[in-house]
């Protein structure tokens, strides 16, 4: 016997009208529905979600725990009480034909979204296995993430309207194709984004953890995060700065990653001597530069050399502007190098010199250009400074003056 039938003269003999039995065999139906939907859910998330959950656990893979955090496949589960709603809804509501559509329409309208949402998670998972990966560690990933959740916003959204206005989606996509500009102008900070994420990570401009350097912007410090509209970077002063990812293809920036890279960070400082406390040397001066371990190898073979020149030139030593002479400057720079190749927290293989700058009103700059073999910034920044401690303190046994403006204070 055909359970309706027997439903409706079940009822009816129970004195209720033709409509009222209707209604009643309706409100059956949604309570049929409900049970049945709550108990595939129950049965989908007991048995089978949570079979999947143990053998994800007692794998050794990381990846599928990650899908298992972004909960892909509890949303994977809605899918069973929607399709038993579409199945269900024709037999049930067979009195009520007009509910049908509606009913249908509904189901294929949350089918979509629940779809959407699986895909959406899907990408963020995705996103975060790529962070684990060291190949793809530094790109930027989540660009391309934002963009496919904003494709899969939008398809969905097509998808929708047109089961909702049982149209092709097709048609409704060549219908959107007139609202192009708008959808530009609406998109825009999302299109110069996505250009130039492509073009920041395809000419591998910036990587997760560089140091980069934007002065318009105030902004110096480690990047964070790059995504489609954005670039995240901590300062130094641990505040965070928001920078649109188009300013780094469209401005300047500099990126620090070249420095470590080398594991090498540049010292370039300068000392502004007196120009009046310049001097030649005298030959007692010399002799007492030779008690210096560092000096004396350089003055024994620079004096041989000077020697051989103004002998072989016949010059007149009896004042010490004819011919060649040593210079006090001269032979703190070579000090000062000496020192410099002598230091084991500096780089030998990279770039070392001590030179002599223009002279200003300031006085004559003798810079230091080297390079520190720690990066650490606080290891940097004490090793720097004793360099320039050490080099201050020697200035003096040259006979030579830091040029300095005057303060106001003076002597008794």
């Amino acid at each position: 016997m055909n359970p309706e039938l027997w439903m409706e003269d079940f009822l009816t003999a129970r004195g209720l009208s033709l409509d009222m039995t209707h209604y009643a065999m309706l409100g059956i139906g949604a309570i049929i529905i409900l049970v049945v939907c709550l108990l595939s859910n129950f049965v989908t998330r007991m048995f089978i979600v949570q079979g999947i959950q143990k053998f994800i656990k007692n794998s050794k893979n990381d990846w599928d725990d990650i899908l298992l955090k972004n909960e892909v496949f509890n949303s994977l589960s809605t899918l069973v009480p929607l399709i038993f709603i579409h199945y269900l809804s024709v037999p049930i509501l067979s009195n009520f034909p007009s509910l049908i559509p509606f009913i249908h329409i509904t189901v294929k309208v949350s089918l979509i979204l629940v779809i959407a949402s699986v895909l959406i998670k899907a990408l963020k998972a995705l996103e975060e296995i790529s962070t684990r990966i060291p190949s793809f560690k530094d790109k930027p990933i989540m660009s391309y993430v934002q963009l496919a959740n904003i494709m899969i916003y939008i398809v969905a959204a097509i998808l929708v309207f047109a089961t909702i206005l049982d149209k092709d989606p097709l048609a409704l996509l060549g219908a959107l194709g007139a609202l192009t500009a708008v959808l530009m102008l609406i998109f825009k900070d999302t299109i110069l984004g996505l250009v130039a994420s492509i073009q920041i990570s395809s000419h591998d401009m910036v990587r997760v953890g560089d140091w980069v350097s934007m002065p318009q912007y105030g902004t110096d410090g480690d990047v964070l995060e790059i995504t489609l509209n954005t670039v995240k970077i901590q300062n130094w002063d641990k505040t965070i700065s928001t920078i649109p990812t188009y300013a780094f293809i469209s401005g300047s920036f500099k990126n620090w990653r070249g420095m470590t890279d080398s594991r090498g960070r540049r010292i370039k400082r300068s000392l502004n001597i007196n120009m009046t406390s310049i001097k030649f040397c005298t030959d007692e001066e010399i002799a007492n530069y030779k008690n210096v371990e560092m000096l004396k190898g350089y003055i024994d073979s620079i004096q041989s050399e000077i020697t051989t020149h103004n002998e072989t030139n016949s010059h007149d030593k009896s004042s010490l502007l004819n011919g060649r002479n040593l210079t006090n400057i001269g032979l703190f720079r070579e000090y000062a190098h000496q020192y410099l190749m002598a230091n084991e927290n500096l780089r030998a293989d990279l770039t070392l010199m001590v030179r002599q700058l223009e002279p200003t009103e300031n006085g004559l700059p003798i810079e230091v250009y080297c390079f520190s073999s720690n990066i650490n910034w606080v290891d940097y920044e004490r090793i720097q400074a004793d360099i320039f401690d050490h080099l201050l303190s020697s200035i003096s046994n040259f006979d030579l003056e830091i040029f300095q403006n005057p303060t106001g204070k003076f002597g008794s």
